[in-house]
């Protein structure tokens, strides 16, 4: 008896992991999404429905190692195939991008390294091969098949029922009308620091992104510019940041930016450049800001066609 107690806490508390690890990637969502995208899984499109759907498994996955359904027959299997994925994942990425930054195993609310997620899900595999082997659970009969299936239900459609897809996220604001306005940038030119921004950011088009090294959706907004600048290098981001020293290296091994053109610029300067809302990112021709976009309406498609566009 005293076993099964044991052995029960055990699965509970893997539970809690899966329900804790699904509930942190839903606020941002974003910074998952562009996993998909990240790894050619999906689109811009598709990833929004592919990130809640695995979130979903994973609300499943937690909520049936807590209540005990068909633990041996599907949750304990679903569970490790679930974990082997996500340590090939850590491992890939350890290989071709090192140990650092934020794995998003647990979104933005625990930071760990890749090498850290891997190690946990080793233990996580270990613990579960274990309670496969010596604890059956007791949601194999009839009530219990039917709740679990239920709970399929629940769980995959509750991550879009908490944070729902915006279809239109995507629509072609390069089309909206919108007043233009001069970006002043011989303050650019003079002040910043780090680098010194080339003369020709007054001259042609240029995606100028106005980013705090400490903010967080600045850190999303980064990471969705890092996978458009992958899939087409050709697009011309330049990154303007605002921050203390110490903040660069870690805003760059989240993001894994420092490919792209940037520099520093710090107080009344950058305020007067980007305003007071992170980030701000201008869509800039001949120094003139023809737009201003949020970074959720960022769009790969509809920027390829501004630059294209004579």
């Amino acid at each position: 008896m005293f076993k099964k107690i044991i052995f029960g806490l055990l699965s509970a508390l893997m539970g809690a992991v899966f329900l804790f690890s699904a509930y942190t990637k839903l606020y941002p969502i974003e910074p998952f999404e562009y996993t998909f995208v990240d790894l050619g899984i999906g689109n811009w499109q598709t990833a929004p429905f592919i990130a809640r759907i695995l979130i979903g498994l994973e609300f499943l996955i937690g909520f049936s190692l807590i209540t005990q359904l068909r633990l041996k027959k599907i949750t304990y299997k679903l569970s490790i195939v679930a974990l082997l994925i996500f340590c090939l994942y850590l491992i890939l990425e350890i290989i071709f991008s090192g140990n650092k930054g934020n794995c998003g195993c647990f979104g933005t609310t625990l930071f760990m390294t890749p090498l850290q997620a891997l190690i946990k899900n080793i233990i996580m595999l270990a613990i579960l091969m274990l309670l496969y082997k010596f604890h059956n659970g007791w949601g194999d009969g009839k009530f219990g098949k039917w709740l679990f299936i239920i709970s399929v239900f629940s769980a995959l459609s509750l991550p879009f029922i908490l944070n729902p897809i915006e279809l239109n996220y995507s629509e072609a604001y390069l089309n909206k009308p919108e007043e233009n306005f001069k970006l002043e940038l011989d303050s650019l030119y003079s002040k910043a620091k780090l680098s010194v921004p080339p003369k020709t950011l007054s001259q042609g088009k240029h995606i100028i992104a106005f980013m705090s090294l400490t903010c967080p959706h600045c850190r999303i907004a980064t990471k969705k510019m890092h996978i458009m600048h992958e899939r087409n290098p050709a697009i011309p981001f330049y990154f303007v940041l605002n921050g203390d020293d110490e903040n660069l290296k870690p805003f760059f091994d989240d993001t894994h930016t420092e490919d792209i053109p940037h520099c520093m610029l710090l107080g009344k300067n950058f305020v007067y450049l980007a305003g007071t809302v992170m980030p701000a990112i201008y869509l800039v021709n001949d120094g003139v800001v023809e737009h201003a976009v949020n970074y959720i309406d960022l769009d790969q498609k509809e920027v390829e066609a501004w630059l294209a566009k004579k």
